[in-house]
């Protein structure tokens, strides 16, 4: 009786989230209206499996995977899907997570949504405010003067040197 009463408690606490999490779900920002857009196969044809993952899917990359993680050198970062300047390598900041952290994009850059797909959380995600390219996130943990990090995945962006 116990088995039963286990597989009953297991089975009604499952079906009890599952509807959360359906509907904790959110359109993608890489689906709304961009100026720059693109058909699938012609984002999948210029970019590779984990930046198609990360900038269309929603994905996320590894934490220290990413080359531009510890770039130290002036410059601009651009978004992959559009070459749009995104952000200075002068807001950049060491923010100990693993992936590049600013405190500012640059002006008229990004655009931004909720980001609902984790149980009980609400992020702020960042995407390419021209063609809609998934960047990341922004938290309100990062460093003075605005107090913002914004945590991205590197595969979503370009390093152009000063």
């Amino acid at each position: 009786m116990t088995l039963h009463r286990r597989h009953f408690l297991t089975t009604a606490a499952a079906a009890a989230v599952l509807p959360v999490i359906g509907g904790a779900q959110r359109v993608s920002a890489a689906e709304g209206n961009f100026e720059i857009t693109r058909t699938e196969a012609e984002w999948r044809a210029m970019l590779t499996d984990l930046q198609y993952e990360v900038m269309r899917e929603d994905g996320t990359e590894r934490a220290f995977s990413s080359p531009l993680h510890d770039l130290k050198t002036a410059g601009i970062y651009h978004c992959r899907g559009c070459d749009l300047p995104v952000y200075d390598s002068a807001h950049k900041f060491d923010s100990g997570t693993g992936w590049p952290s600013y405190w500012q994009s640059l002006p008229n850059a990004i655009g931004t949504s909720e980001d609902r797909k984790l149980l009980f959380i609400v992020r702020t995600e960042c995407h390419c405010r021209r063609c809609g390219s998934r960047l990341g996130h922004i938290f309100d943990d990062g460093p003075d003067p605005t107090g913002k990090r914004h945590c991205l995945n590197g595969v979503s962006l370009k390093f152009q040197e000063a």
